[in-house]
C-alpha cells in the first residue's frame, strides 16, 4: 500500500471553485487509474469568510498546512473586499509562513492553441521559469519620511540574502538537470544598473555552477529577456530571476503560451508544502456561468501530481489536456471556448479513461 497523501483544497473566490471542482475531477480519474491514495482537506478561506468573520486566514490554518503534502488553490479575490486584504492576508501569508520560495511558472504552448508570436509553436515556446519568491522588493522593508509633505520621501528596499539567492539557484540547477530538453540555465538580471543584489546573484549562479557540469550556463538582462521571449523564445530551457523580475516576465509567458486561461503556477517549499494555483485570478464577472476555463486549474493539478512524485499520473493529465485542446476547444478566452466549463473537465476525464488514446 503507498502512501496517501494529505491534499488541502481552497476553491476561494469568483470562478475559483468552478475551476478546482473539474480539477478535481480529473484528479480522481487518474488517481483510479494509477492507484494514488489522498484524502482532501477543504478550507473556505477567502472573500465570503472574510465578509462573514472578519477573519483571512488563522494560525491555526498555518500549522495545519504544514502537515499537508500540497495545497490546490482556485482564487482569491472578491469585488467586495478592498484590494490587498485578503491577498496579503492569505496569499502572502502563506507564502512565508511555509517559506514558499519557488515560485514555479511553466511557459508551454500546446498544439491548438493560438499565440500571439508570429512563425512560433509548440516547438518554440516550451520553457519554465524560476522566481524567488521570498525576498527582492516584495520583501516589504522600506519606509516614508516626512509622508504627506511635499519633501515627502519613500523608501523601498530590495532583500537579498545569500541563503536565499543560493537554494533558488540551486533548484533552479537541479530541476535544469531533470528537463529532457538542452540543460540550459539562464539568469535573469540587470547587473549592469543593480550592482549590489545582481553582483551576488551573478557571483553564487557562477559558483553553484561549476556542481552542475551539465548545465549550460546564460546570462541576460531582464529587457533584454523581454525582447528574447517574443523574438526568440526557443533560445530558453530554465530561466531563473529574482522575485520583481520574475512577476514581471511570468505575465508575458502567460500571454506567449496562449493566455491566462492555461497558465498554472506553484508555490513550493522543496522541502516541504506547496501551493498549486491558476494564475488568471477570480475573474467574478465569469462566476456561476459555466464559462470559466478550467484548463489552467487542471494544469495546477498536473503540476502538484509531478510535485509529489507521481509522474505518471501528470504525464496522463497532460495528455488528455492536449487531445482536448486539439479536438474540442476553440478559444483559450472563457465565454469562447465553445463549450463550458464542466464540459471541459469531463473531456479531460474521457480521455484519462480510454487506455489505448492516452497513452497511443
Amino acid at each position: 500500500m503507498g502512501k496517501t497523501y494529505q491534499i488541502g483544497v481552497v476553491p476561494g473566490d469568483g470562478t475559483g471553485p468552478e475551476v478546482v471542482a473539474e480539477g478535481l475531477k480529473v484528479l480522481e480519474a487518474v488517481a483510479h487509474k494509477t492507484g494514488i491514495q489522498y484524502d482532501l482537506v477543504h478550507y473556505d478561506f477567502g472573500g465570503e469568510r472574510y465578509l462573514r468573520t472578519g477573519e483571512t486566514l488563522p494560525d491555526s490554518a498555518i500549522k495545519e498546512f504544514t502537515q499537508l503534502d500540497a495545497v490546490y488553490l482556485g482564487a482569491i479575490g472578491h469585488p467586495d473586499v478592498k484590494p490587498g486584504i485578503l491577498e496579503k492576508g492569505i496569499l502572502l501569508n502563506l507564502r512565508f509562513a511555509l517559506d514558499l520560495y519557488i515560485n514555479l511558472r511553466p511557459v508551454k504552448l500546446y498544439p491548438g492553441i493560438a499565440t500571439p508570436l508570429k512563425d512560433k509553436g509548440p516547438e518554440e515556446i516550451d520553457f519554465i521559469v524560476v522566481r524567488e519568491n521570498t525576498e527582492g522588493l516584495y520583501a516589504g522593508t522600506g519606509g516614508f519620511l516626512k509622508k504627506g509633505t511635499p519633501d515627502e520621501i519613500a523608501v523601498q528596499e530590495s532583500i537579498n540574502t545569500r541563503k536565499g539567492v543560493e537554494r533558488c539557484l540551486r533548484y533552479a540547477y537541479e530541476f535544469c538537470q531533470t528537463r529532457n530538453t538542452r540543460k540550459k540555465l539562464t539568469l535573469c538580471g540587470k547587473t549592469n544598473v543593480l550592482t549590489y543584489a545582481f553582483d551576488l546573484w551573478e557571483r553564487v549562479f557562477q559558483e553553484l555552477g561549476d556542481d552542475y557540469p551539465d548545465v549550460e550556463r546564460d546570462y541576460a538582462h531582464v529587457d533584454a529577456i523581454c525582447m528574447w521571449m517574443v523574438k526568440n523564445p526557443e533560445w530558453f530551457d530554465v530561466i531563473v530571476t529574482d522575485n520583481m523580475f520574475g512577476d514581471i516576465i511570468t505575465d508575458l509567458g502567460a500571454m506567449i503560451q496562449g493566455g491566462m486561461g492555461v497558465a498554472a503556477g506553484g508555490n513550493i517549499n522543496p522541502q516541504g508544502t506547496a501551493i498549486f494555483e491558476p494564475i488568471g485570478g477570480s475573474a467574478p464577472k465569469y462566476t456561476g456561468k459555466n464559462l470559466i476555463n478550467p484548463l489552467a486549474a487542471i494544469m495546477s493539478g498536473h503540476m502538484m501530481l509531478n510535485f509529489l512524485g507521481e509522474t505518471e499520473a501528470a504525464d496522463i493529465v497532460e495528455t488528455a489536456v492536449m487531445k482536448t485542446i486539439a479536438n474540442h476547444v476553440k478559444s483559450m478566452e472563457a465565454g469562447k471556448m465553445g463549450i463550458g466549463t464542466r464540459e471541459v473537465g469531463d473531456l479531460v476525464v474521457k480521455y484519462i479513461n480510454k487506455k489505448e488514446e492516452t497513452h497511443g
